[in-house]
């Protein structure tokens, strides 16, 4: 059926926007319910058990799950390098005359000092956690 009280240009017909019924909220209950348990048993059953895994899958999942090798390192690395070479090579396409490669060569330089420390102090608190769980090792 047409609308005609949405009757501008480039309005779309029949368009109908989702609906959120008591089917949905009940899944949204449903869903809540099973993460609480979920998170209760895995809690149990992986992060607080003690004792060595003759496993090799149960023991990286134990490991994953107590969070004992951050993933962050890996993933703050990665990111640099990629905005390292991104704030490289994608304002040189705005060379058009010498004023714009002073601008360019500027903004190149600062651009990559930023991120670089941007990224040391990130790496420096993941720097920290791994010695104070050194340390921590040391100790027990």
């Amino acid at each position: 059926m047409y609308d005609y009280g949405n009757d501008f240009i480039g309005s779309t017909i029949g368009a109908r926007t989702p609906e959120f019924g008591l089917g949905s909220l009940i899944w949204v209950v449903i869903a809540l319910i099973l993460a609480v348990v979920g998170c209760f048993v895995i809690y149990f059953v992986f992060v607080k058990k003690e004792g060595k895994e003759s496993n090799k899958k149960l023991a990286w999942i134990k490991s994953y799950l107590r969070f004992d090798k951050m993933l962050i390192e890996d993933i703050l690395k990665i990111a640099y390098i990629f905005f390292a070479i991104a704030i490289t090579l994608v304002p040189l396409a705005f060379i058009n005359s010498f004023g714009a490669f002073i601008g360019v060569l500027l903004f190149i330089i600062c651009g990559n000092l930023v991120t670089r420390v941007i990224y040391e102090l990130s790496i420096i608190t993941v720097m920290i956690w791994k010695n104070t769980t050194e340390i921590k090792e040391k100790i027990k």
